[in-house]
């Protein structure tokens, strides 16, 4: 009997909030690669967005949580929240790594974030413990040697705290239990 190893995409971000274009990217890359579990991993710290803090840990928790539902395949994880300081994808690969030890490790990274993948934290030691995947909102994926999910969507989480400070609708951009869970904790009022 030939032993398959469990495929885990380790989805990590501020999630501030998390929206639509999250979660079409997180299927997209669930079915194209043929994935077990995504695993969505708000930041606690992200070292590349100190200049603007998030809306507190718990409550990007909470808006993921109530996103995903009991969506199959899709998990939820408070790791980095829980971990002081900056949150570095190191760091968590390593952690998911451990407790899952016979598991295939995908990393997703924005395209807008390839620039810099070379100033992140032990890159090469990233790069042996995950295999990248390229999630390129706008389509479009110039990276030849890493798997790429290509997928027009037009929605940012910068625009929704932006219409939320307008006091504009982001119906239809987020799910409702985020949509409700804004509303409730005051979210992006004052941007």
């Amino acid at each position: 009997m030939r032993f398959v190893r469990r495929r885990i995409g380790l989805y990590g971000g501020s999630f501030d909030p998390i929206h639509h274009g999250h979660l079409i990217l997180a299927r997209e890359a669930k079915e194209a690669l043929r994935l077990d579990e995504v695993i969505f991993i708000p930041a606690g710290v992200s070292p590349h967005k100190l200049h603007a803090p998030p809306a507190p840990a718990e409550v990007r928790v909470a808006m993921v949580a109530a996103a995903i539902g009991d969506e199959a395949g899709f998990s939820w994880s408070d790791a980095e929240v829980r971990r002081p300081g900056p949150s570095f994808a190191i760091d968590t690969v390593r952690h998911f790594a451990t407790a899952n030890p016979d598991a295939e490790i995908f990393y997703f990274v924005g395209a807008d974030n390839l620039e810099a993948l070379h100033t992140w934290k032990e890159i090469d030691a990233l790069r042996e413990a995950a295999r990248f995947v390229v999630f390129a909102r706008g389509g479009d994926c110039k990276v030849d040697d890493l798997p790429c999910i290509r997928r027009v969507v037009d929605i940012s989480s910068t625009d929704i705290r932006n219409r939320v400070a307008a006091g504009r609708s982001v119906k239809y951009l987020v799910p409702d239990t985020v949509c409700a869970l804004i509303a409730l904790h005051g979210l992006y009022r004052n941007e």
